[in-house]
């Protein structure tokens, strides 16, 4: 090999090392910039962004991690979506009295050239499976204009924890069939159905308040799940003017709501469930509907009136009603909880 071909060979190859060395170390940066673990939202500028969905979307796609994303308090006004793709994801506020996340579409609202529905009324909205909250209110502020959902998940293996859901009708919806929500030391409240959807859900040491006369689920499980909703150790309050509502009404055959030592005001009805007339297509939905209770207490909670095709449990009956029992679906999931 000539002189000459030996330097230009050498030359290229100092040239591709140094194109090489450059990649990695902007690879590396860009990773350590893009994917960290923790992420800060400051609406100050302290933190790594000014609002929520910023720092959602720049949690790696499909990430296998847990990502922690810090909320200092403030008032965030915000429609958020946690996509299917966005995994693991943990939404943690500084407060939960003081780190809001607000929104105020419902059904019927219009924006551009199409109209909201239920479905696309929400807030927050959950897709990704192993999401968590804890310490915020989410809350919509569409007022009594009806559905106006705050919180909509539809992930599996979703723990929200310490948090206030706050609305009216239809406040907080637990979609889908294959979902399987955890909620523990929350506060919910609303007016019509305000916990309604198809969701395995589980809702322990939980306050559950009625703004007005109505209904307090709507579940809509399906033939084949096991369980649908299962409250443990809740306490249903009311305001002033809820003097009549019902603990629920199925949005489906099919619906199954259980209620284990769950303290009950005196706006609870005697009857205590409703069998939602006039649906053409589902008709006499009492016939599949299950709806339990175990050592109801406070002024509501009397078995003594209650409808006859409900159901007062036995200690005996507890055995189905355990976390492992209750979440062991697709696959088995027990609930972290720190």
């Amino acid at each position: 090999m000539s002189l000459h071909k030996t330097l230009a060979t050498s030359r290229n190859l100092r040239r591709l090392s140094w194109y090489f060395c450059l990649m990695c170390i902007t690879l590396a940066g860009y990773a350590q910039q893009k994917f960290k673990p923790m992420i800060t939202v400051a609406q100050d500028g302290s933190g790594d962004y000014l609002t929520i969905h910023d720092a959602v979307n720049s949690v790696r796609d499909l990430g296998q991690q847990e990502v922690k994303i810090f909320i200092k308090s403030g008032v965030y006004r915000e429609k958020l979506v946690i996509p299917s793709w966005k995994q693991k994801i943990s939404l943690i506020g500084e407060n939960r009295e003081n780190t809001i996340i607000t929104n105020a579409d419902y059904s019927g609202a219009i924006y551009g050239d199409k109209k909201h529905s239920t479905f696309t009324s929400y807030t927050v909205l959950v897709e990704g499976d192993d999401f968590k909250a804890q310490n915020l209110t989410i809350q919509n502020t569409a007022g009594r204009v009806g559905q106006a959902v705050a919180l909509h998940v539809e992930g599996d293996r979703a723990i929200i924890q310490n948090c206030k859901i706050l609305g009216n009708q239809d406040t907080l919806y637990t979609a889908t069939t294959t979902s399987r929500q955890y909620y523990i030391n929350c506060y919910i409240e609303g007016t019509t159905d305000f916990i309604f959807g198809d969701a395995t859900v589980v809702f322990q040491n939980c306050t559950i308040k009625s703004l007005s006369d109505s209904y307090i689920t709507a579940a809509a499980t399906s033939p084949g799940q096991k369980h649908g909703y299962v409250f443990f150790d809740c306490t249903l309050v009311s305001s002033p003017e809820a003097k009549k509502v019902y603990l629920g009404r199925p949005w489906r055959p099919y619906a199954k709501t259980v209620f284990i030592r769950t303290n009950m005001g005196a706006h609870i009805v005697p009857e205590g469930w409703h069998h939602w007339p006039g649906d053409i297509m589902f008709p006499d939905k009492e016939k599949t509907t299950y709806y339990a209770e175990y050592k109801s207490n406070g002024a509501g909670g009397s078995a003594q009136k209650r409808i006859p095709w409900s159901k007062q449990l036995q200690e005996k009956d507890l055995t189905s009603y355990t976390l492992q029992q209750i979440f062991n679906g697709g696959s088995s999931w027990l609930p972290a909880i720190k």
